[in-house]
């Protein structure tokens, strides 16, 4: 399934859930040196994914159901626009709030979930799109589905297919390597 190129025109903010989206679901929790340690694994793919977006000035936010200082440090690293991080149940709220200050309407947003937290968010949003991996209520109401799962490159699938629907690829890929060449020449 491809993204509809009209919907993809429309799109102001790309949001994402975290846990299921950017990881694989996965925590590692223990001890370390006597001090509780949370530790996530994101791909690395789905980082540069981003910053095309970026790139494309297409602001991103993280809207996660939970605290976490890994996902926290993630976000840093990769100059995410916002991160939210709220109990599952929230996540309409908080994103509410961001539209309003943001002046954005909810047909300008793109969000990609796979569990039943997010999907409050999924029915209101413009494009609503899931991983492979995610489950079937939110596979339902999604309007794409990716052919990786959560974790594995999906958010990287969404942003290409995304920018190819745009018709801006061939122009985002000029400029991030510009960019970068300018920056690290």
């Amino acid at each position: 399934m491809e993204i509809d190129p009209e919907k993809a025109a429309r799109i102001r903010l790309v949001a994402l859930d975290v846990d299921g989206v950017l990881t694989d679901n996965g925590i590692w929790i223990g001890p370390v040196a006597g001090e509780r340690v949370e530790l996530k694994r994101f791909h690395i793919q789905d980082g540069l994914g981003l910053r095309l977006l970026r790139t494309a000035c297409i602001p991103v936010l993280w809207l996660s159901g939970r605290q976490s200082e890994a996902t926290a440090m993630r976000a840093r690293e990769l100059q995410v626009d916002e991160l939210l991080q709220v109990p599952g149940p929230g996540k309409l709220d908080a994103l509410r709030e961001v539209l309003s200050r943001r002046g954005l309407d909810w047909s300008d947003v793109a969000f990609v979930g796979d569990d039943l937290a997010d999907l409050q968010v999924m029915r209101r949003v413009g494009l609503p799109i899931a991983v492979a991996n995610a489950v079937p209520e939110i596979r339902a109401v999604a309007a794409h589905v990716t052919r990786a799962a959560g974790g594995h490159g999906a958010v990287r699938e969404i942003v290409d297919a995304l920018l190819k629907a745009r018709g801006v690829w061939p122009e985002m890929l000029e400029r991030y390597f510009t960019e970068r060449t300018e920056r690290d020449g």
